[in-house]
C-alpha cells in the first residue's frame, strides 16, 4: 500500500493548543512539523518581486530571501542554509515547490518522509495554502473562546485588546466552517482542545485515520520532542515541556473579568453552543465594550475583504505558477 505524502497544516485561533498539537504530530515517526516560520505567507504575498521562477537565478533570489533574512525565522529550523538554497534552485520552478522544499528538508533532518507546517493565523489563509499546496490536509484545533481570550490577554507579545482577541476566535471558527464546506472530510479535520487533552489517544487515533497514518503512542507524549521542536526563546510555550494536562482548561472563570466574560458570551453564544461549549449566563457586557467589539469586528472584516480583493487582482499577472510539485499527486 502506498504511504501518504500529503502535506499537513495545523491552524487555529492563537492560544488554542496548536503548538501542543504540532508536537504531537512531530512525535509521529513519519511526520515532522517545524516551529513557526515567517516565510510561507510572506513569500506568497511578495511573489511578484521574485519574477519568473523558471529562471534559476530568480529561484536563487527567492531561496536567499527565505534563508538569509532574520525575519523568516529560518534559523529555528536547524538546517544547512546553503544546501537548502541549492535544492530550491535545482527544484521545480514554482513558489509552492520552493517553500515545500524547506519544509521537506526539515522533515528529512529527522529522517521523516512527511512534512507540513503550523501557524495559528493560517486559518485566515486556508485557500492560499491550498493554492500553494493543492493536496494539503488541514487540521483545525478549536478551543473554548473564553480560554483563548483569557490566554491571549495575558501574553506579553499580544498588543491588542480583548475585543480583537474575541474577533480572532470568531474569525477562526467561521473560517473553519467555510473550509469544512468547501474542502470536505478528506481534506479538513476539526479537533477540540478539551477532548484532545482529556483523551489524547482516542483523539490522535482519529487524527491519524484522517491522515491515513498508523497511530503511534509516542504522539501522546509531546513533551519528549519539545526541546527540538519549540525554540527556547518562546517562554510562553513552557507548558509544552510538561506532560499533557487538563489543568488550564476552563480557567477562564478566574482569568476573565465579569465584563470580559459577558462580552465573550454575548458575542459568541451561538458559536459556543454549536461547538459544545455552554455559556455560563454572564449577563450583558457594558455598552462601550460591546460597541467597540462591533467596530473592531467590522474593521477586521473589511481588512480581510481588501486583502482577498488585492490577491485576486495580483493573480492576473503572476510571474509564475504557485502550486507545489513535490508529491506524486502534484508533481
Amino acid at each position: 500500500m502506498t504511504k501518504p505524502e500529503r502535506p499537513v497544516f495545523v491552524v487555529g485561533c492563537p492560544r488554542s493548543g496548536t503548538t501542543m498539537l504540532q508536537l504531537m504530530l512531530h512525535a509521529h515517526p513519519r511526520i515532522a512539523i517545524p516551529p513557526e516560520n515567517r516565510f510561507v505567507m510572506a513569500a506568497y504575498d511578495e511573489r511578484h518581486r521574485f519574477g519568473d521562477l523558471n529562471d534559476p537565478e530568480n529561484r536563487r533570489a527567492l531561496a536567499r530571501w527565505i534563508v538569509e533574512r532574520k525575519q523568516t525565522r529560518f534559523a529555528d529550523l536547524g538546517l544547512d542554509g546553503r544546501a537548502v538554497i541549492e535544492e530550491i534552485v535545482a527544484g521545480p520552478p514554482t513558489l509552492g515547490s520552493a517553500l515545500g522544499i524547506v519544509l521537506r528538508a526539515y522533515a528529512a533532518r529527522f529522517g521523516k518522509p512527511r512534512w507540513g507546517d503550523k501557524r495559528p493565523g493560517y486559518f485566515q489563509r486556508i485557500p492560499t495554502l491550498r493554492r500553494m499546496f493543492p493536496d494539503a490536509q488541514i487540521v483545525h484545533l478549536v478551543r473554548d473562546a473564553r480560554d483563548c481570550v483569557a490566554s491571549l490577554k495575558e501574553m506579553a507579545w499580544y498588543k491588542l485588546d480583548v475585543q480583537h482577541a474575541l474577533a480572532t476566535w470568531m474569525e477562526s471558527i467561521d473560517a473553519g466552517e467555510r473550509a469544512a464546506r468547501t474542502l470536505g472530510p478528506g481534506t479538513y479535520h476539526r479537533m477540540y482542545y478539551e477532548r484532545l487533552i482529556a483523551d489524547p489517544q482516542a483523539e490522535l487515533a482519529a487524527l491519524c485515520a484522517f491522515l491515513s497514518e498508523d497511530f503511534d503512542p509516542a504522539m501522546c507524549e509531546p513533551e519528549k520532542v519539545a526541546a527540538v521542536a519549540v525554540p527556547g526563546r518562546k517562554t510562553w510555550h513552557a507548558r509544552t515541556h510538561g506532560a499533557v494536562s487538563t489543568a488550564r482548561s476552563g480557567t477562564w472563570r478566574e482569568r476573565l473579568t465579569p465584563a470580559e466574560l459577558a462580552l465573550c458570551e454575548t458575542v459568541a453564544a451561538n458559536r459556543l453552543r454549536a461547538h459544545g461549549y455552554e455559556p455560563d449566563g454572564a449577563g450583558r457586557p457594558p455598552l462601550p465594550d460591546y460597541t467597540r467589539y462591533l467596530r473592531v469586528a467590522a474593521h477586521r472584516r473589511l481588512a480581510a475583504r481588501k486583502r482577498e480583493a488585492k490577491d485576486l487582482l495580483r493573480r492576473r499577472d503572476e510571474p509564475s505558477e504557485v502550486a507545489a510539485r513535490l508529491t506524486s499527486a502534484t508533481g
